[in-house]
This record gives structure tokens, C-alpha cells and sequence, in this order.
């Protein structure tokens, strides 16, 4: 099969499995995610909480790419990194950032805008301790983000750190932890027939939400 700009553009999928009211909607947004979260996991889904993180650095340039959801509270969502790869120097300098989670199989959206903020150190070895050995291990010896001959070399940094480190236990290295999305804005998005979406939007505004539909 080839893909030309006329098959891309003839791709097409009606959305009719469901819809969404205000009057359907939880006047708290956080609320409202946990109860879309919860479908997601009772559809089965791989991986609900996949989403995109979408950074920009100082002058504005965008950058994206998957992580995963590790808590979600009325404080904000959670995700752990290194913070000298690029999305943790892209939030050091500029400290905002969006998150999009698509779930297809319900045909379903949530974007979320907000600042961001480390967690603290605490939160961060508390959650590194309950990570696999190995992935533990990937997070100490891979210089993220970085330029690297090849495989090998990465390889060869794991195998040193385990001969270096028998019988010792991993503690979480400074350079890695998490962080909070601080919501101030947050989106249901209900895929509907004829491209007529269904679009929910809270956005905080002197503490409180306030919720309104939007034109898809």
C-alpha cells in the first residue's frame, strides 16, 4: 500500500459511541478525569495512562513526546523524569506545560495546560523505590537525551554500574525525579458524528473552574 497525500486525506472515522452534556460533566474537573480515567481502565485499554507531554523552550519552540501518568490529585498530574534531558531543561526554563490524553477505543480526549514544578525529594524516592531494579538501574546510567555513539555504549554503562554496585542499594541520583502539572485549564473532548465534537472546557480563573462548551 502507498501512502499518498489522497489516502491521507480520505481517511476518515465517524464517532457515534457516545456524547457529552454539561449536565453530564463534574463541576470539578479532577473529578471528571478520575471517572474517564476509570473507564479507560474497564475498556481495557493498553496503557490509559499514556500521554503527551508537550514542552517549549525559552523562545518558544514546541517540543512533545510520550510519558507516562504516575498521579492525579487536586494538587495536579504527576510524571517522573531525568531533569537534564530535554524536556527537563525545556521546564527549567520555561515552566509550563500541556498534556493530551487520547483514548481511541472510547473515542475520547482530555488536554490539560498548567505550570509545572518539581516534586520533592521525598515524593521522588518514595515512587524511585517501587521502581524495578532494572528500570532503576536505566535511570542512573543513561545520559538522557544525550549523543551517544551506540548501543553498546549504553550497554557497557549499565553492565559497569551493576559490577560497581553489588550488593548495594540503588538510591535515586539527583538528577533524577518528578513533576506536577499544575492545572489551570482542562478539556473533555467527546468524538461525535460529522466532526460535531462534544467539548467541555474548565478553565480556572480566580480559584475556581469555571465550565463552558466549546465549538469543535
Amino acid at each position: 500500500m502507498q501512502v499518498t497525500n489522497e489516502f491521507l486525506q480520505n481517511l476518515r472515522q465517524d464517532y457515534k459511541s457516545a456524547s457529552l452534556d454539561e449536565s453530564d460533566v463534574d463541576n470539578d474537573p479532577i473529578v471528571q478525569f478520575k471517572k474517564w480515567f476509570e473507564h479507560a481502565v474497564e475498556a481495557k485499554i493498553y496503557e490509559p495512562n499514556v500521554m503527551t507531554l508537550a514542552t517549549a523552550d525559552k523562545s518558544g519552540r514546541p517540543d512533545a513526546r510520550i510519558v507516562l501518568l504516575k498521579g492525579a490529585d487536586e494538587q495536579g498530574f504527576r510524571f517522573y523524569t531525568n531533569y537534564l534531558s530535554a524536556k527537563g531543561k525545556e521546564l527549567k526554563k520555561n515552566p509550563y506545560a500541556c498534556l493530551v490524553f487520547h483514548w481511541p477505543e472510547l473515542e475520547r480526549q482530555v488536554r490539560i495546560e498548567g505550570t509545572v514544578e518539581k516534586l520533592d525529594k521525598e515524593t521522588s524516592e518514595a515512587y524511585f523505590n517501587t521502581r524495578p531494579e532494572e528500570s532503576q538501574i536505566g535511570a542512573i546510567a543513561s545520559p538522557q537525551s544525550q549523543v551517544i555513539p551506540d548501543r553498546a555504549f549504553l550497554e557497557q554503562k549499565v553492565a559497569d554500574f551493576k559490577a560497581k554496585n553489588q550488593d548495594k542499594a540503588i538510591v535515586k541520583p539527583a538528577h533524577w525525579g518528578g513533576y506536577v502539572v499544575k492545572p489551570t485549564r482542562i478539556e473533555f473532548w467527546q468524538g461525535r458524528s460529522s466532526r460535531l465534537h462534544d467539548r467541555i472546557n474548565f478553565e480556572k480563573l480566580k480559584g475556581s473552574w469555571v465550565k463552558s462548551r466549546l465549538a469543535p
